[in-house]
């Protein structure tokens, strides 16, 4: 990235939109994701009101084959009508875009609740990790670290 990029807090409705971009500009995605008719994910995150998160959100994937039709900041009650929630501590979401933390590892270790069916998300471990790749694309500035 260069000095110029503008840094996107996370989350905000400023980074989810980059988010979204970065999904669709995604060749990987796109390719790892035609079968992916399964519904939308939900990314959620409890509050931390140390970090100036002062109620749960979520991150709402409108992702249908390959595409991100739609992706918004919602209320934790919204997010539970997703087919797939995740939900993870502020501190997790932030090693997952650093790639510190696997999405399906985070799974496994306990660290990511996963609500929705294992044996799909296994079966599409190469989408998770392509949106994973398009999260580091998007200039992120982190509520816990400097400005």
């Amino acid at each position: 990235m260069t000095g110029a990029a503008a840094l996107h807090a996370f989350p905000s409705p400023e980074w989810v939109s980059a988010y979204e971009a970065a999904i669709n500009a995604s060749d990987e995605y796109r390719s790892a994701s035609t079968e992916w008719t399964h519904g939308s994910v939900a990314l959620v995150m409890p509050a931390a009101p140390a970090l100036g998160i002062a109620d749960d959100v979520a991150i709402w994937l409108d992702l249908d084959r390959g595409v991100c039709r739609a992706a918004r900041l919602v209320k934790r009650q919204d997010a539970q009508q997703a087919p797939f929630i995740l939900t993870a501590e502020y501190r997790y979401w932030k090693q997952i875009i650093k790639k510190e933390l696997g999405p399906i590892a985070g799974i496994m270790q306990r660290k990511v609740a996963l609500q929705g069916s294992l044996p799909i998300v296994v079966r599409f471990i190469k989408s998770a990790e392509a949106l994973v790749d398009a999260a580091t694309r998007v200039p992120t500035r982190f509520l816990d670290e400097a400005k």
